[in-house]
């Protein structure tokens, strides 16, 4: 069973695909193994930028479950510096956008990818309701 978060995450990539909006939906752990493999390949980072940057809705699932290292955090901003103002980015997370910018580290890429974020944003919270122990305990 999916919690709230990713089941809205998937549902809006599902939507988007069913009017032929280029869309695409992935776990961060999983963004995160991608970007490892495509710095081990030639021209990979290019590749891996080019194909997210292209998707018109993007969604981002267990957004910051990780704290991400420097070499994520320029991919993110990188990233999202190519999807700004021509892209939608969903993040799916169960952390409080007031604790983004410190699990984004604190510094400088931290501050340009908040600064990429926040701004022509639509927060839409789900609640602390968690979909997973309401399964666990009505089965």
């Amino acid at each position: 069973m999916k919690s709230r978060k990713s089941y809205l995450g998937c549902a809006l990539a599902k939507r988007a695909c069913q009017h032929r909006i280029r869309a695409h939906y992935i776990r961060m752990p999983d963004l995160e193994e991608a970007w490892a493999q495509a710095l081990d390949k030639p021209m990979g980072t290019t590749k891996f930028l080019k194909k997210y940057a292209a998707f018109s809705v993007l969604v981002i699932d267990e957004w910051l479950l990780d704290h991400p290292d420097e070499s994520m955090r320029s991919m993110l901003l990188e990233l999202l510096e190519r999807r700004y103002d021509c892209a939608s980015t969903v993040f799916c997370t169960q952390y409080a956008k007031k604790d983004w910018h410190q699990r984004l580290g604190s510094g400088v890429h931290a501050d340009a990818i908040m600064d990429r974020i926040v701004h022509n944003t639509v927060w839409v919270e789900t609640g602390s309701h968690n979909m997973r122990e309401h399964a666990a305990l009505n089965p």
